[in-house]
């Protein structure tokens, strides 16, 4: 599964070295907010300045996608919905390997859809090395910094509710790939900050209210145990409702880092629903293919309406 997943990036980036161009920015009318006040919690030095590139060689649904390396100062790009406002929100945790972080396919076009359904979508740059750069910022407790900006993240939102115009008890995650093993990590690693406390935001609660993770990685114990899942994704009953997602035929993320969530989630009797399907591979986000998980943003409307997050 490394292997595969670092012959996936390596392509992409071989491609797109002479596209790069430093640091990304969010659409018009949108401003990237600084999640640390000072110098991040257990800072690492990576290799130079915050990069983004187009990958136009491995395409998804016959288009480019773009993707930002390198980034130490994580930041979270509010976007209001655009139709009545639900009053949920989510947080969105881009994947890419925790090496570098898919920004729009994984980002910025789930932020359309969201806002599109009168959910606020916050979307979250978290620390990454920047392309088969080491260490990587995940998965916790190898590197913490991923999951630190993401309780960070939490708080933040939750501090700023009445301004950002969002319910505190409607706030939710969303991601893909290793952003879904974030997913998994925060919905069981919020008891207890990982750093120091900052501000008032940080005396908030950072437990998600409901968490969705598409096609995620990183949640089989890395043993010779099988079908164990990842001891530092502690499931208990206060673990948030869960929607998970993935194809079978994954061939980045097996579909067991799935299957091994899903049955500690019905063991520690925390609302789940699963759904797997024949066809799909991996990092699709959004776009439609022909494949019929690329549906799934429908499923996840429907999901969120009978946990009564958004009306129905």
């Amino acid at each position: 599964m490394k292997f595969l997943l670092l012959l996936f990036f390596l392509t992409s980036v071989g491609s797109v070295t002479a596209a790069q161009r430093p640091g990304w920015k969010p659409s018009v009318g949108h401003s990237q907010i600084q999640i640390w006040s000072g110098k991040p919690p257990d800072a690492v030095a990576v290799a130079g300045p915050e990069v983004v590139a187009t990958e136009a060689k491995s395409l998804v649904a016959g288009k480019p996608w773009v993707y930002v390396g390198q980034v130490s100062s994580p930041t979270i790009t509010v976007y209001s919905p655009t139709v009545h406002n639900t009053g949920a929100a989510v947080v969105v945790f881009p994947g890419g390997g925790y090496w570098i972080l898919a920004i729009d396919l994984e980002g910025t076009e789930v932020c359309d859809w969201l806002t599109s359904r009168g959910i606020t979508c916050v979307l979250l740059k978290y620390r990454v090395p920047g392309e088969n750069k080491f260490p990587r910022s995940g998965a916790y407790p190898k590197s913490p910094v991923a999951l630190e900006d993401a309780q960070r993240t939490i708080g933040l939102v939750r501090l700023h509710a009445a301004e950002w115009h969002i319910d505190p008890n409607k706030i939710g995650v969303l991601g893909f790939s290793a952003g879904g093993h974030l997913v998994a990590a925060i919905s069981t690693n919020f008891a207890k900050r990982l750093y120091p406390a900052v501000d008032d935001a940080d005396k908030q609660s950072c437990r998600p209210d409901f968490a969705v993770a598409i096609y995620p990685g990183h949640m089989m114990e890395n043993t010779t145990k099988h079908f164990q899942l990842n001891p530092y994704v502690p499931v208990t009953k206060r673990t948030p409702p869960t929607f998970i997602l993935q194809a079978e035929d994954d061939p980045i993320d097996d579909v067991q880092n799935s299957l091994v969530y899903y049955w500690a989630l019905k063991k520690a009797d925390v609302p789940v629903e699963m759904h797997l399907y024949a066809h799909g591979g991996h990092a699709f986000g959004l776009r439609r293919t022909q494949f019929p998980i690329t549906a799934w943003p429908a499923l996840v409307e429907a999901w969120l309406g009978n946990i009564a997050m958004i009306p129905q």
